[in-house]
């Protein structure tokens, strides 16, 4: 009998796994990365990337395992394939026409990637997409976005979402349940064959009600245990962005993103995390920032993901744009994060 991934820690997946157990840092980019920027990834010495992929037509078996060779001649695994057609999808949040066809289309995504040695796919269960009001200036006058309540609009994949009612009605919460209970009764079954884990995206923002849709699910603590609760699978668990934890407040989520690590990481269901920060809580206005820069002090989260050994891949996220290119803020943010973890881990006594 053959053991799958799902029974077992990743890092006992044989080739599979890092070389060095405990916390990973992953980089992100995307399938069209040159020979260069897989050099500057070895240079920052990740081993995992998350691979975004923005052509409909290349989403195939073939071209995922096309994507594993290349990254692995550079000595890089690729932990996450991004597909924006079944992340974020109104017809299966809502139960809108089409909702079947989508189901699908994310079973055969989740069979292609596991049948091409990816084990780990990020959902995000978001109707109207993510909401915000533009860029704004940080520290040295950074470009980052923020989100004024008063003044924003969803995106996603090319639509914008604004106005009270974005889907023409006002959403209740018993319709979400009941569709997102659906969606667990079709995709566990075929995540747990194909042997990959599914970490669900909290809301961003975790704002209550958003265009009429309550974002009763994955915009609070309490949401997500009932999720997991009604998933009631190994191969269903969380992806914690701490910047959207960061976005609610401990008094808007239930709780702070260390609190969250610990429930999480300590029943197994923690898959991966963004790690970001925010200037401050809502309902005031926020911007993204630096990981040193924003009000949560990042070694909090660093020692949490140390305590509960969680051996996934950490990863920045909406890094803010820095003088010089995309590349200086990738570096700033995997040295801090290296040195955060590398200071938990020798408190430790090392890695997990």
């Amino acid at each position: 009998m053959v053991t799958k991934p799902n029974q077992i820690p990743m890092r006992a997946v044989p080739g599979y796994y890092s070389s060095t157990e405990g916390i990973q840092i992953a980089i992100q980019t995307g399938a069209d990365a040159s020979d260069e920027d897989l050099q500057f990834f070895q240079q920052l010495g990740v081993e995992w990337a998350m691979v975004g992929v923005r052509n409909p037509e290349q989403h195939s078996l073939d071209f995922y395992k096309s994507l594993v060779k290349r990254f692995g001649d550079w000595g890089l695994k690729i932990y996450r394939i991004t597909n924006l057609g079944v992340h974020n999808v109104p017809e299966i949040t809502l139960n809108l026409p089409g909702r079947d066809a989508k189901v699908e289309e994310f079973k055969q995504f989740i069979r292609n990637i596991g049948a091409a040695g990816i084990y780990y796919n990020t959902y995000a269960h978001m109707a109207n997409g993510i909401w915000s009001s533009g860029r704004a200036e940080g520290r040295g006058g950074m470009d980052a976005r923020t989100l004024d309540l008063s003044d924003a609009k969803g995106h996603w994949a090319g639509t914008i979402y604004e106005g009270e009612l974005t889907h023409g009605r006002r959403y209740s919460e018993e319709e979400l349940w009941d569709n997102y209970a659906h969606l667990m009764r079709e995709i566990v079954p075929v995540a747990e064959d194909a042997g990959v884990r599914i970490g669900v995206h909290p809301d961003d923002p975790p704002v209550y009600d958003l265009g009429g849709i309550p974002r009763c699910m994955f915009g609070n603590f309490a949401g997500y245990k009932k999720a997991m609760e009604i998933a009631d699978s190994p191969n269903i668990g969380v992806c914690l962005c701490v910047g959207c934890w960061l976005e609610g407040g401990e008094k808007g989520m239930g709780n702070t993103p260390v609190d969250a690590i610990k429930y999480f990481g300590e029943k197994g269901q923690l898959f991966k995390v963004h790690f970001r920060n925010v200037s401050n809580p809502m309902p005031e206005p926020w911007v993204e920032t630096l990981i040193d820069n924003g009000y949560q002090d990042m070694y909090d989260v660093m020692k949490a993901l140390r305590e509960v050994k969680f051996d996934g891949c950490i990863i920045p996220d909406h890094i803010p744009a820095m003088l010089g290119g995309p590349r200086v803020g990738a570096a700033y943010s995997i040295a801090y994060m290296r040195a955060l973890m590398q200071a938990v881990n020798n408190e430790y006594g090392g890695p997990a």
